[in-house]
């Protein structure tokens, strides 16, 4: 069918946001004065649980403890949030190798761009601020995020939603993931996935992707012949 729509995780796929991410939290638990730190080790193996107060969750399982409360780890993740979008602000982050010219490319084809993340609303706006000088809506036509899904990412729902919410069929569109859950999350709701591993999954298993590529940028954009024409036309 006819390619109508190119849809986006954010994490690590528009930008290494991961280490932000890895900040905010540390900072959010000195400030609380808590006695976790996450380290690169322990972040990566965290981000195998999508959802940052689920990662609290489970670090807090991984420790044996009872604290924090369920209702703890949502003020911390409140205040985690607006932490991180004071690091976007200040532009601590760039966008990825070819993500803002395969948008435009996109955009100028006359398709669809949509975001299907498990971060939250604000996370997305702050970073389309950071790198756009706008909002999240402005940039993008959909954005299905996961705070409004029942069950994130390896789960389908939040590409379901994007799907939905675009009025197009799966067929019609093709998902760009940096993650094996986010692999499998497009998959199953009947999306091909290219994969541009980030400096937190590239040691993931993605045999299940369409396409790996390094980074989005035009040379290896052209190497997907679905993609191609996007480029040629640029």
């Amino acid at each position: 069918m006819t390619l109508r729509a190119l849809i986006f995780d954010v994490d690590g796929t528009l930008s290494e946001t991961e280490e932000a991410h890895r900040r905010a939290f540390n900072e959010t638990f000195a400030e609380a004065g808590m006695d976790w730190h996450w380290s690169v080790e322990d972040y990566t193996w965290l981000l195998k649980t999508t959802g940052g107060k689920e990662r609290m969750r489970a670090f807090r399982a991984h420790n044996g403890a009872a604290a924090p409360s369920d209702d703890e780890i949502a003020a911390l993740h409140t205040a985690k949030t607006a932490r991180y979008g004071a690091l976007v602000a200040s532009r601590a982050l760039t966008l990825r190798p070819g993500v803002a010219e395969l948008i435009a490319a996109a955009r100028a084809a006359e398709l669809k761009v949509a975001v299907a993340t498990t971060t939250n609303r604000p996370n997305v706006d702050a970073l389309c601020r950071a790198s756009w000088g706008k909002e999240a809506d402005e940039v993008f036509d959909v954005i299905a995020a996961g705070d409004e899904v029942k069950a994130k990412k390896p789960a389908p729902d939040v590409f379901n939603l994007a799907v939905k919410r675009l009025g197009i069929d799966p067929s019609e569109a093709v998902a760009f993931e940096d993650s094996r859950n986010g692999v499998l999350s497009a998959q199953a709701a009947g999306l091909r996935v290219i994969v541009t591993p980030s400096r937190y999954t590239a040691a993931e298993d993605f045999s299940l992707a369409d396409w790996v590529v390094e980074d989005l940028s035009a040379a290896n954009i052209a190497a997907v012949t679905l993609l191609s024409p996007l480029i040629r036309a640029a």
